[in-house]
């Protein structure tokens, strides 16, 4: 499993049946203005969407109930 990261500031809405938009979020002092939204999905740890910014990077961004938000970068920006 990749390393999960906190993100500084996600800025998301969920639509009326329970689904994760997120517009924009800033990790390591960048903003990331979300281009797409892919695959999102649930599970036990919370809500997950994959997310394209532009340059055609993929992140994940999960939202866990307790625990916040959570990014996983691509693999050639992990640090």
């Amino acid at each position: 499993m990749k390393k999960e990261h906190i993100p500084d500031e996600v800025i998301a809405r969920w639509t009326s049946d329970g689904k994760m938009l997120p517009q924009r979020f800033t990790w390591q002092g960048q903003t990331y203005p979300v281009e797409s939204v892919g695959r999102a999905w649930q599970d036990e740890d919370g809500s997950h969407t994959l997310v394209m910014v532009p340059g055609g990077q993929v992140f994940r961004l999960s939202f866990h109930p307790g625990r916040g938000w959570r990014l996983q970068p691509p693999r050639r920006m992990s640090a």
